[in-house]
């Protein structure tokens, strides 16, 4: 097996941070401080893949100089963007626009799509690709659209919406990975991993032995 690599990740997302840590990888989180307002990349799975670039590209920059590299390690952003209609939806600027949304939303099908952006800081190698998956949403009540709306967690995500918190509930289906939904497709960084010559378990936290709770 190939050295551990240390993984840098560039985004604040608390849900990001779980899907790799449930999946036995524990990165290191530098916020890349991108201003996100404003940004287009074209269509929305492009404004996602820029956005994810520019995380990405800003912490790789920061970190260049201000480390001693003791062995490989990776910098990865991510940005979702949400696409109904043909227009791109990132978070809700305020509960007015989130309820708008939501009430746009209700019994219907739209695509998120998370840009991943992935760099070598050893090699200066970068590869990146966008994840999309459908999501068909509920067909909610006003009262139900209110108390979601109410409870702060539309206002944080993409689109308005998470399918592993509250959102749960009103979202029934997803066709494509799921984790791209949430933010980060673990499929598809094993993928860009792989372009870069890392095996996906050279990410894995390190073990003292095998498990003692598998019967």
């Amino acid at each position: 097996m190939s050295r551990r690599v240390r993984l840098v990740l560039a985004s604040a997302s608390p849900a990001r941070l779980a899907t790799l840590r449930a999946a036995g990888v524990d990165p290191e989180v530098v916020v890349s401080g991108v201003d996100e307002d404003g940004v287009e990349g074209g269509s929305p799975s492009a404004t996602a893949l820029t956005l994810a670039r520019m995380k990405a590209s800003a912490v790789a920059q920061r970190l260049g100089g201000d480390r001693l590299h003791v062995g490989p390690e990776l910098v990865l952003g991510c940005d979702s963007v949400f696409e109904l209609d043909g227009l791109a939806y990132g978070k809700p600027k305020d509960p007015e626009q989130a309820m708008v949304r939501w009430r746009a939303m209700r019994g219907r099908t739209g695509t998120l799509h998370t840009g991943h952006h992935l760099i070598d800081l050893g090699s200066d190698r970068s590869v990146e690709a966008v994840g999309s998956a459908d999501v068909t949403f509920a067909d909610v009540t006003d009262e139900e659209v209110e108390a979601y709306v109410a409870t702060g967690e539309p206002l944080a995500v993409a689109g308005g919406f998470t399918i592993d918190g509250l959102g749960g509930p009103f979202v029934t289906a997803v066709e494509g990975d799921p984790h791209t939904v949430v933010g980060l497709s673990l499929p598809l960084l094993r993928r860009l991993l792989a372009e870069l010559g890392h095996p996906w378990p050279t990410l894995w936290r390190p073990t003292d032995g095998p498990r003692s709770d598998v019967s």
